[in-house]
């Protein structure tokens, strides 16, 4: 249930969830994606504070456009030191028109929905439209968002998975009728790869992936983390959310650049420049693609106004 307090609509875990399903986030965030790459969103690099080994607290405000909704979220991720880690915080919306703060929203709910609906829109752009068999690399919260969102955009025969902890990748399995193995045999011949981990160093080779195959790099957030080594970007025909922010936070692009195997020109676009058709996703069957997510307050911002104004209707 949605809470108005003090003039605010307040949305818990549980609201978001009921509310707010990956087919509805789709069309959302791929509007969000067009939006911030041809200009209509003014939004600043996020803002990190180290609160510790594993610990980090982060700041990401947006304007959606001159006059229209803005906002932020300030979302907190730690890391448990067992391979895991947890996004906690809010998302603030304030209304354009009269500057006032009108709906908070649980981040974490809204991050794990958001993002698997961005991977979902940078899937249908960039995989094979013949994609049959997909492979989730992680086995958390976004191991089941994206679990959920990709078979939206893809009729999958097969959907695997592999986790660093063996028990909760056989639970993982079971719960959803996955194939499970070793991490080499479950990439090999997957046509989608989703990395959602929190990996601090990589932990899927270049010569995993075969050629065809669209990779996901969702996990990492920050510069100090790489879920795919430097071979894996150089060979990929390598798709951006946001370039500004993947050339200071991109972690696995900026390690294949000090290590002298790319370039700031290697990053071929934007995935908005892409559903625009400004660029190509991918020029031939054989291309890997990379989409790096790194996530963005105008996902955020803009799911939480479609959440926001449904509720308005309903009140």
């Amino acid at each position: 249930m949605v809470a108005s307090i003090a003039g605010l609509n307040v949305f818990d875990a549980a609201a978001v969830r009921e509310s707010l399903t990956c087919e509805a986030a789709i069309p959302l965030v791929r509007e969000a994606m067009i939006a911030l790459s041809d200009g209509r969103v003014r939004q600043l690099l996020r803002s990190f504070i180290g609160l510790g080994e594993g610990r980090t607290f982060a700041i990401m405000p947006a304007a959606l456009s001159e006059r229209g909704a803005f906002g932020a979220k300030l979302v907190s991720v730690f890391h448990d030191g067992q391979g895991r880690k947890a996004h906690e915080g809010l998302v603030v919306l304030f209304d354009g028109g009269s500057g006032a703060p009108v709906a908070l929203a649980d981040a974490g709910e809204v991050t794990a929905i958001r993002t698997a609906a961005a991977s979902a829109v940078a899937t249908d752009a960039l995989a094979r439209k013949d994609a049959r068999v997909l492979a989730i690399v992680g086995t958390g919260r976004q191991a089941e968002a994206h679990f959920a969102a990709l078979r939206q955009v893809r009729d999958f025969d097969e959907v695997r998975v592999w986790g660093r902890d063996p028990a909760r990748t056989a639970d993982f399995a079971r719960e959803h009728d996955l194939t499970s193995g070793d991490l080499p045999g479950v990439l090999s011949g997957a046509d989608v790869v989703c990395t959602v981990t929190a990996a601090t160093d990589p932990v899927v080779r270049g010569a995993w992936i075969a050629p065809g195959t669209h990779v996901n790099v969702v996990g990492s957030s920050g510069p100090g983390q790489a879920e795919i080594d430097g071979a894996l970007v150089a060979v990929a025909r390598f798709i951006v959310d946001h370039r500004e922010h993947v050339l200071a936070h991109g972690g696995e692009f900026l390690r294949a650049k000090a290590a002298g195997l790319v370039g700031d020109d290697h990053i071929a676009g934007e995935i908005g420049t892409v559903l625009t058709g400004k660029i190509a996703g991918r020029a031939s069957d054989s291309d890997v693609t990379i989409y790096k997510s790194l996530g963005h307050a105008v996902q955020d911002l803009a799911v939480v106004t479609w959440l926001h104004e449904r509720a308005q209707e309903c009140a």
